[in-house]
This record gives C-alpha cells, sequence and structure tokens, in this order.
C-alpha cells in the first residue's frame, strides 16, 4: 500500500509531464469560418498610390481596403512589397498595413497599430495593442499570428481575457 506523501509525489510527477503538452494544445485558436487561399487574387481599394520603381513597392494611403477571398484588412496606409522570381515573373512578396488596421474573417475581427502579411506562407502578423473579437469574447495582447491557410491563430505578449464560469455575457 502507498504511503500518502509517497502517492503525492507519484501524482505530482505524472501532471508534470502532462501539463507541457496540455498547455502547447491551447495555444492555437482559430480564426475565420473558413480557410483562406493567399494565391488568389488580392484587390486594393485606396484615395492614393505612391509606385517606387527604384524598390519595387508600392504605397496604398488614405482609407485602404484590402480583400482577397473572404478575408479582408483596411488601414491608413499599406506598403506593398514586390519579389521577382528566377524566372523574372513578379508578385506580391509581403504588404505592410500600418494605422488603425482592421482584419476581418467571417465573424472574427482583430484590431492593431500594425500588420505584417507574408502572402507565400499566409501569415499575418499584428502588433501593438492587438484586440481580437470572436462573438462575445475579447482577448487582448501585444502580438497576433494568423495563419489564413489553417484558419488559426496565436496571441502572444501578455494576452488578457475575461472569462464567465457560467458561459453567459
Amino acid at each position: 500500500m502507498f504511503r500518502l506523501p509517497t502517492l503525492l509525489i507519484c501524482l505530482s510527477c505524472a501532471l508534470a509531464s502532462v501539463a507541457p503538452v496540455a498547455m502547447a494544445q491551447t495555444d492555437v485558436i482559430a480564426f475565420g469560418e473558413v480557410k483562406a487561399d493567399p494565391k488568389e487574387p488580392v484587390e486594393v481599394t485606396a484615395d492614393a498610390l505612391a509606385v517606387n520603381q527604384a524598390d519595387g513597392s508600392a504605397e496604398f494611403t488614405g482609407n485602404v481596403l484590402i480583400i482577397q477571398g473572404v478575408m479582408r484588412l483596411s488601414a491608413n496606409r499599406v506598403l506593398v512589397i514586390y519579389k521577382t522570381d528566377e524566372t523574372g515573373k513578379r508578385g506580391i512578396d509581403q504588404l505592410e498595413a500600418t494605422g488603425d488596421v482592421l482584419l476581418v474573417s467571417g465573424p472574427d475581427a482583430a484590431e492593431a497599430e500594425k500588420a505584417e502579411y507574408t502572402i507565400d506562407s499566409g501569415t499575418i502578423v499584428m502588433t501593438g495593442n492587438v484586440l481580437l473579437n470572436q462573438g462575445a469574447s475579447t482577448l487582448t495582447s501585444n502580438r497576433l499570428e494568423v495563419n489564413l491557410t489553417t484558419g488559426t491563430a496565436s496571441m502572444a505578449g501578455r494576452v488578457k481575457t475575461i472569462l464567465n464560469p457560467d458561459g453567459g455575457n
């Protein structure tokens, strides 16, 4: 028969070995109702456009709206950085949005000071006073990374939310 201290030590060791796995599974949250395709065309609407031929970039300013499939991204300013592949074909590498950034996909919406969308990986990294709204739930953090191809997101940097024990509002 086990003595109580021995049993407590065994239980503590067992829980310690399981805890990191359980915590790792809760790091990812859903974002958007459907997965997005970063290969879809990118529609841009803005008040003004300035093109820099020297560095291969385009700067959209004033009420900028980016639409790609089900994803909507709006900001005061969006810098489009282009790349050229080995065949000489030119395409979008990254979008850098600043000022009142809002990302919407389905019922989910996130606000931040800045967002960087890397087209090839389908990831958007939002930083600076991030606010994520998902239905009745609201979360805040310093950083939100959204993977559009998997429809998932993760938050880091002083994450805060309010949990209601009875599930109501």
